[in-house]
């Protein structure tokens, strides 16, 4: 193309290049062979110059053209801008500068994406002549530098809006206090681009809150109370975010206001655009949880409510009405699993898989809201939701009226207020509980024949608001009218299991998961007809809703665990997975939901699942054997790397261990999962690494003599899972190394005593600062010291001194179970180990001893009854006494079991 130097196109390459992109942008051009083009093109060291001439200068080209030549500079530049020659990258910044006055709205708004993508490449302070010339077209009083200038500045806040607050040498001020007053000015501007652009700019700052922001904070909330009567709905939809992101990130500043607020998102939540009523109705939840003052915001409830229902009407062009008819022989179209209506009522929410997690707090970020668009009517109802949370029973006077009055219309045009107002009786089932139990049966009766209503949404709406009471409908099962009504709950959902409609399918699988949950073994009597149903679902639904008939057997295999081990129940629910099972390739994703549910009745079954281990088993190992070679070699492997298969394959095995106990020895010993499971602990992916130490927990438990081989080699790739760096990286790794470790040290004993200090010395951190670390790994930690410590005891007692009282705390923090009862004993062990060690944390002993509710195990009770008494027979004098003076009343009390 073109030498270096005082850089100019050649007309032959101008006119080349230019044919491409118009090809380029043509509809009925071949793509992948333009593509292949433009990519031999950008071999060439100055092919971004000649895009940056033809987006800036060719005047004879179109705008289109222009256009493609920018985004095409914008993309190149994102990855190469820092490889690029200085005089180029020079060439290019002086010829887009000029472009920010073009009188073409397209053109300067690919001008300032460009320099945008620049800027975060090198900052502010490697083009310090952009600010001048930034400031220089903001000045200018013409309404294309302005815009250009401002529409720049909008993508430079919106993508690193920290740069702009950073000092910058030669310059006397910080980029941020230059621009602020003018961005503030421009809120004034007769011009409706300038506004929204100066206001979406300045809203780029207020999750940062840097200072000259909030010195002007009066001038910014005066500049927003004008822009609130805006006639432009994209600047009020601006007013509106701004004023739900300052109540969430420092309310004090919209406190002296408030009242002035609330009328005005009053009125924007009733506006006649879309966007600024759902903006404006994310106004409640967060002043609801920025716990203002709740008085000012009930005296507008009356008001609020109302519209909050109206809203949740469905609007004619909602997504779900679009294919709210889609029967079940529609094949599914090719898109993500959809979220009916997960807004913040979470229970509404299938369960994807996650790997597996060993604790009391799960790990894992539900991100299942991505999955779903959020809408007016959604944000109305998570709106209500936490409305009633806050007031309670005070909202069901005006809300009740309504719902009512909406409920008591039959005729086929209103359908869509009773499916709201079935919405609104589900949003507020916890929150209005007090006002509403009494009536509960009452409105479950009313409830249950509109799971044969005519409208799908109305018989999926009522699948779900029954999941909400299904904690109440529970409870009542002990008298009789109340064991019929959860009778017709349980047989009204497994009927819309079987709808043919696709949507109510969907809901009435995941409302019946949630009444599975609460049932628990309440459903031992009903077992083969809902074995049944959801079998006969799983031959008819598609591949989408098919995960979720996966979710409810895997639920109630966990709800009535050993019930479920009868041939007759087997015969039902087991040919049709296996069948499943053979059919699916190992490269088939569908599997991954199959091996979920296969976990949960490996689990829940117990040895009764050992006539199915086997092959079961033996996929596993090779699913896991063919993804280690793909993620190396995928063409040897015949398929492409995909780590979940290793993440599902991982808890499978960790379900039979823990189902079939010592029985797994059999299949593990004539395998090579030892080695692959290793290299899966040393797995560059956090959820292979989470699920491989979770196997090597559970394997430790079942069948530790397989485990001996390799033992130095797990401990050390555990323990080094415990350092404190890691932490920063993976918890939930940590957690789980953490946890495999203790289960293994039960088990061998003694052989782990070459690794105990230095997994101690990863612990004590941990408890040290529990305050700011995951419950779960405190917890996991506390007991893995303990269970070291009754193995080890002579290792691990001469640090007491270091660790005892932190340890205790942790200790207290836990629930009765058996392995709060290893870690006592490793407790007991180290204090008689080293008693004058111990004595200075004797107050932390005595509390960790009281926080048991019952201590079942006879040996434990005994033991710590002589850890208490030589302690009181040393501390003579009075000294026990003293002790005991400093501990709480209760705690005083639990200690009264222990014979002192």
């Amino acid at each position: 193309m073109a030498g270096q130097g005082t850089w100019q196109p050649k007309e032959e390459g101008l006119r080349e290049i230019c044919g491409v992109l118009e090809l380029h942008i043509s509809p009925t051009s071949d793509k992948p062979r333009i593509w292949q083009q433009l990519q031999h093109y950008s071999q060439f060291p100055d092919f971004n110059n000649y895009l940056v001439f033809i987006f800036a200068h060719a005047q004879g080209a179109s705008v289109e053209i222009r256009q493609a030549a920018g985004l095409l500079l914008k993309n190149n530049l994102r990855s190469a801008f820092k490889l690029l020659d200085p005089a180029y990258q020079q060439c290019i910044k002086s010829q887009l500068l000029p472009c920010l006055g073009e009188a073409k709205r397209d053109i300067r708004n690919t001008v300032g994406t460009i320099i945008s993508v620049i800027v975060q490449q090198e900052r502010i302070l490697g083009w310090p002549e952009l600010l001048q010339v930034l400031v220089r077209c903001l000045d200018s009083n013409d309404i294309n530098h302005m815009e250009g200038a401002l529409d720049t500045l909008s993508k430079i806040c919106e993508d690193i809006p920290h740069e702009l607050d950073l000092d910058v040498p030669g310059l006397s001020e910080r980029p941020i206090d230059v621009f602020l007053p003018r961005l503030l000015q421009f809120f004034q501007s007769p011009h409706a681009s300038l506004r929204k652009l100066s206001l979406g700019s300045v809203n780029q700052f207020i999750m940062l809150m840097p200072t000259a922001l909030y010195l002007s904070m009066d001038q910014y909330l005066q500049g927003l109370f004008v822009l609130s009567h805006d006639p432009v709905a994209e600047v009020r939809k601006l007013v509106c975010a701004a004023l739900v992101q300052l109540i969430e990130v420092n309310p004090s500043f919209l406190e002296p206001h408030l009242k002035n607020v609330i009328e005005f998102m009053l009125q924007a939540n009733n506006d006649a655009d879309n966007e600024v009523a759902l903006e404006a109705c994310e106004f409640w939840s967060e002043y609801c949880e920025a716990q203002l003052n709740p008085q000012l915001l009930r005296e507008f409830l009356q008001q609020l409510i109302p519209v909050l229902l109206s809203n949740m009407v469905y609007a004619d062009d909602d997504e779900s009405l679009i294919d709210s008819e889609e029967d079940e022989s529609v094949p599914d179209r090719d898109q993500v699993f959809r979220v009916l209506w997960s807004f913040s009522l979470t229970d509404l929410k299938p369960r994807f898989h996650s790997s597996r997690f060993h604790g009391s707090e799960d790990m894992k970020d539900d991100d299942d809201d991505s999955l779903s668009i959020w809408n007016l009517r959604k944000c109305s109802a998570a709106g209500l939701d936490v409305l009633s949370t806050v007031y309670g029973d005070e909202i069901l006077p005006t809300l009740m009226p309504l719902v009512q009055a909406k409920l008591s219309t039959s005729d086929d045009g209103s359908w869509k207020e009773r499916e709201a107002a079935v919405l609104a009786l589900g949003a507020i089932a916890e929150g209005c509980i007090r006002g509403l139990y009494p009536y509960i049966a009452e409105i479950v009766e009313f409830l249950l024949p509109l799971l044969d209503n005519k409208f799908p949404l109305l018989r999926s709406i009522t699948c779900w608001t029954l999941s909400r009471f299904s904690k109440f409908i529970v409870q009542g099962i002990g008298h009789k009218k109340g064991y019929e009504q959860f009778n017709k709950v349980l047989m009204g959902l497994l009927r819309r299991i079987l709808d043919t409609n696709k949507r109510v399918q969907e809901a009435a699988c995941s409302a019946f998961a949630t009444l599975e949950e609460e049932a628990a073994e309440e459903l031992t009597p009903h077992l083969e007809i809902i074995l049944q149903h959801l079998l006969c679902a799983y031959g008819r639904y598609q591949k989408r809703n098919l995960r979720l008939v996966y979710d409810a057997i895997g639920t109630l295999a966990e709800t009535v665990g050993g019930e479920l081990n009868q041939p007759r129940y087997l015969q039902i629910l087991m040919p049709p997975l296996i069948a499943k099972w053979q059919q699916l390739s190992d490269a088939d994703k569908d599997l991954f939901p199959l091996l979920e549910c296969f976990t949960s009745i490996a689990q829940a079954l117990e040895n009764g699942f050992s006539q199915f281990a086997q092959p079961i088993f033996q996929r596993c190992i090779k699913i896991i054997q063919s993804q280690q070679l793909a993620k190396v070699d995928p063409s040897s492997a015949g398929m492409q790397y995909e780590k979940e298969f290793i993440v599902c394959s991982l808890d499978l095995l960790s379900g039979l261990a823990e189902g079939l106990g010592s029985g797994i020895e059999s299949l593990v010993s004539q395998s090579n999962l030892r080695d692959q499971l290793l290299q899966c602990c040393m797995d560059d992916s956090i959820d292979v690494q989470q699920s491989a130490f979770a196997l090597f927990g559970d394997l430790a438990r079942a069948c530790p003599a397989y485990l001996h081989p390799c033992l130095s080699e797990f401990l050390n790739v555990a323990t080094k899972q415990m350092s404190t760096p890691k932490l920063t990286e993976s918890i939930s790794v940590a957690n789980n190394a953490c946890w495999a470790i203790g289960e293994l040290a039960i088990k061998v004993g003694q052989e782990v005593s070459p690794y105990v200090m230095t997994v101690v010395s990863s612990i004590v951190p941990i408890l040290q600062h529990a305050e700011g670390v995951n419950k779960s790994l405190v917890e996991n930690s506390a007991i893995t010291l303990g269970r070291l410590a009754w193995v080890c005891p002579e290792i691990v007692s001469p640090h007491v001194e270091h660790f005892m009282q932190e340890w205790c705390t942790a200790l207290s923090m836990i629930h009765d179970d058996i392995e709060k009862e290893d870690a006592f004993h490793g407790l007991c062990a180290i204090v008689r180990t080293n008693v004058s060690g111990a004595l200075n944390s004797l107050g932390y002993i005595c509390r960790a001893i009281a926080s048991w509710h019952v201590m079942t195990s006879e040996d434990l009770h005994n033991e710590v009854c002589q850890i208490l008494l030589g302690y009181k027979q040393i501390l003579k004098d009075g000294g026990w006494e003293q002790c005991l003076s400093t501990l709480e009343p209760q705690v005083k009390e639990k200690l009264s079991n222990y014979g002192v």
